[in-house]
Formats: structure tokens, sequence, C-alpha cells
């Protein structure tokens, strides 16, 4: 199983290496495919039975005089001696004999996946999507069954690292996928009405440029590299409206990347960024775009908009003085004339199998105030996954926008899409590597939309083929 992990390790990396020629390496956010297969020894929290199953643990009255001492290894490296130190503070008030040591990655990615092989990383850690289900009860903690945990949180939420009913991994918050705009900007461009189409997009982009000074109408932040992955997750239900569309019309379905002719679907959300490249609508240079510096650009006016998961709200919001200039909006693509917006869980959190039994009561209490006491969610401009729990204010401009969570992998399925996404090293969800390649070919490149769906399609039908996918609606 580890010889799996560092074979996927080494196609990410190498499909990374092929895309990007000009581009620099940063730290990187989950957004991942739920799925759920083959049911093993549901209920049991860590194989252990002196461990209570962690959905029945009451935070402080139960484990509050264990000892343990944690390392939590987080891809979230701007926060750990600030948001981060603070929950310790407030975690130790109710469990004092518990240390926890964050450890901030910024090559996440790509770190978490070779230290997870060693069995000796740390006993918490934001789960990589390099993890097949069928590797998780390896690496992980078991949470227990899907059945028990959705009595508390949203049960699709919980599809992202669940195998069978076993949950191996409880996410830290749900993003919705849409795009972080200036008010004020949009304002001075005369966009009344927020675009819901991507011809309406590259109008209000071309309004911008025309009639204010921004530096960038779009700003693709393609030096991060990491941030290229966020135009795969609006390719599913978000373009579509489908939930099934992860697992059926992408995973399974003909020509994917096809135009459609109607301005939805994987092509539609891709040749956004091409023609708002390939017209000028984004930055000079895109070799020259600074992450941590946008989110000050964009405060202060400087930036139209970026396509980025809801959990970056918050962050561009922090970034200056002008928090309220900064807005939220579903991507702009409408199905039939109705916006659709996808959601779904962000960076998980996985607790190691490894750990001693005394640290895995404690990484449990931990995990489960995070989630339940923190305010991460909320602090972040994500989605508590508790059921019922409010809607944070940086989200409200989308209300009315109905919400599409992926619906889990079909019974046999469970390691399908990310069979058939290693096998084209296309990297969806993973390193960005169409997106990558759009704006080199966009910017001084000679291929054309067209040209790269094709082979985009020839990819994803080879690697269909290589994973017994049929296009009859059914697989061999």
């Amino acid at each position: 199983m580890k010889k799996k992990l560092l074979k996927r390790l080494f196609a990410m990396t190498t499909a990374t290496v092929m895309a990007v020629s000009l581009t620099a390496c940063g730290s990187g956010n989950g957004n991942e495919n739920g799925n759920e297969g083959e049911t093993k020894d549901s209920g049991d929290n860590s194989g252990d039975e002196q461990i209570k199953p962690y959905s029945e643990i009451e935070l402080g009255k139960d484990y509050t005089d264990v000892s343990a001492d944690l390392k939590f290894l987080t891809h979230k490296t701007d926060v750990v001696d600030t948001t981060f130190a603070k929950y310790i503070e407030e975690f130790k008030k109710m469990y004092p004999n518990v240390n926890i040591e964050y450890e901030g990655i910024t090559d996440y990615a790509n770190d978490i996946t070779t230290r997870l092989t060693t069995g000796d990383w740390g006993d918490i850690c934001m789960v990589p999507t390099t993890v097949d289900k069928d590797e998780l009860e390896n690496y992980f903690v078991n949470f227990g069954s899907k059945t028990d945990l959705s009595k508390k949180y949203e049960a699709n939420m919980l599809n992202n690292y669940a195998y069978g009913e076993n949950v191996y991994g409880i996410p830290s918050m749900a993003n919705v996928q849409g795009v972080v705009y200036n008010k004020k900007v949009f304002e001075q461009a005369g966009i009344v009405t927020l675009p819901k189409t991507p011809e309406e997009f590259l109008t209000a982009l071309k309004a911008i440029k025309e009639k204010t000074d921004v530096e960038a109408p779009l700003y693709t932040n393609f030096a991060a590299q990491w941030t290229m992955s966020a135009w795969d997750a609006y390719i599913d239900g978000g373009s579509t409206g489908d939930p099934d569309f992860s697992h059926q019309g992408l995973t399974k379905g003909q020509n994917p990347f096809a135009d459609r002719g109607d301005g939805t679907g994987p092509y539609a959300v891709y040749n956004i960024l091409y023609e708002a490249v390939k017209q000028g609508l984004t930055e000079e240079d895109p070799t020259t775009t600074d992450w941590e510096g946008s989110k000050g650009m964009i405060n202060n006016g400087k930036i139209g908009c970026m396509v980025l998961g809801s959990w970056a709200v918050t962050q561009m919001q922090q970034a200056g003085e002008n928090a309220d200039d900064i807005g939220y909006m579903a991507f702009p693509i409408s199905v039939d004339g109705k916006q659709y917006a996808a959601a779904g869980p962000d960076y998980c959190y996985g607790i190691n199998v490894n750990s001693s039994d005394d640290q895995k009561k404690a990484a449990m209490c931990y995990v489960k105030w995070l989630v339940e006491e923190s305010g991460f969610a909320q602090g972040e401009g994500g989605l508590s996954i508790v059921t019922g729990a409010e809607y944070p204010d940086a989200l409200k401009d989308l209300e009315g926008i109905e919400l599409v969570v992926n619906n889990a992998a079909p019974e046999g399925e469970e390691t399908l899409f990310n069979d058939v996404n290693n096998a084209s090293e296309l990297g969806i969800n993973v390193s960005g590597a169409i997106a990558i390649e759009i704006v080199e070919e966009a910017t001084s490149g000679t291929k054309t939309m067209e040209d790269m769906s094709a082979e985009w399609n020839e990819k994803w039908t080879a690697a269909q083929e290589s994973n017994g996918v049929t296009f009859d609606g059914s697989d061999e």
C-alpha cells in the first residue's frame, strides 16, 4: 500500500513538472471527489475497544485526564502562531494535560504524501488527496460509521474519506465554489447585476479593464501553481447542476471535456480562463503573480476578482482596511437559466493509526472540539459540517443559489475516479495541470481550446479504457 501511495506521488509530481515550465511551488487547498466503498469493521475508532467511538465522546466530560503530546501537520502556515495558538490555549482549559504542536508545511500535498509512508509523521494531519479510499485504514483511525456520524454532521460532507460505512477523515469545514470579488471595483465598472454566464462574466471583466485602474480584472495566481487546481472544483455539480456528474458524466462519460455548446460543463469552465487570458483580462505576466500579495491587492481594489473557494474570503477581508468591499458570488455558469454552486468538504482531519491509545483519545477530542466548538469554519468563511449550523456572513450573497454536493461513488467504483485521473495524468483536483496548460497556451502557445480539450479527452478515454470503463452506461 505504501508503494501505491508513493506511485501516486510520483505520478502527481511528474504531471505537474510536465505541465508547468514557468511556475513556482506553493501550498494547497484540498478539494476531492466524495467516494465510499467496501465495509470494514464499522463502529470502531481505532482498533482498541477501550476507546469510545468518536460520535459518543462528550467534550469536557470524557478523557479530561488524558495526558498526551500531539503533533499536528497543517497546510495553513499563516495561522500556526495566531489562530491555532489560541485554539490550543482554549482546548487546554478543558484538557490541561494535552500538549499540541502544529507544524505548518508549505508544499503540503507532496511533503505529507511522502511522510505518511513512514508511519511516524505525527498524530493529526489534513488528509491529502493522494490517499486512495482502499488505503485509508492503513494510515488513519476509523472515526466510526457514516450512519452514526450523520446524526450530527451533514451526511454528504462525510463522503470524501468514507470507505464503506467507515469514515477516516472528518472535514474541517465545507467550501462553496465561487468567485471572490471586489464590490467597489465592480461598481466603478458599472456592473449592476452579477454575471450569470461565461459571456456576461467576460463582458464584466472588459468593463473593469476599460473603466477602472485595476492591475488585473481577473487575477490568476498562476505562479503559486497550487491555486490553479481551484478551477477543477467547478467542473462537476457547479457547472452542470448534477450531483452525480463527477462519477457518471466525468468518470464514466464519453469525452467529458468536449464543448457542450450551451455554456455548461467542464469545457465552459476552462474556456472562461482561456478567453480571459487570451483577451488580456488577467495580469500582464502570469509568472510574476504573488499569492500573498494578491490578498492585499484585491482588498485595496487593484484586482477585480479571483476564482477561489469560499475559504479565501476571510483571508482577503483581513488583508487590508476594506473588508466590506470583499464579496463572494456564484461561478458564472447557468444551467437552463439557473445558477448552482458546488459545495463540498475542505481538507479533512485524519488521526495516525500508529499513534498510542492516549494520543488517539486526545486527538479525537481535539478534532471534535475543532469541528464543533472552535468556530474555525465560520472564521474561514466556510460552512460548518454540523447539521443546522448558520450560514456565515461572508457567504450571504449566495443565498438563493442552490448548493450541489457530489454524491458518493456507486458501490464497487470507490476508487474509479482516482484511478482514471491518475492514469490520464490530467491531475484534476491535484496538480492544476489543465488550468496551468490553459494559461501557458493562451499566453504564448499555439493550441486552441478545441485542441487542448481534444487532447484531454484522448488521455481521459485511454485512462477510462485501461480501467474497464465502457460507454454504454456500464463498466466491465
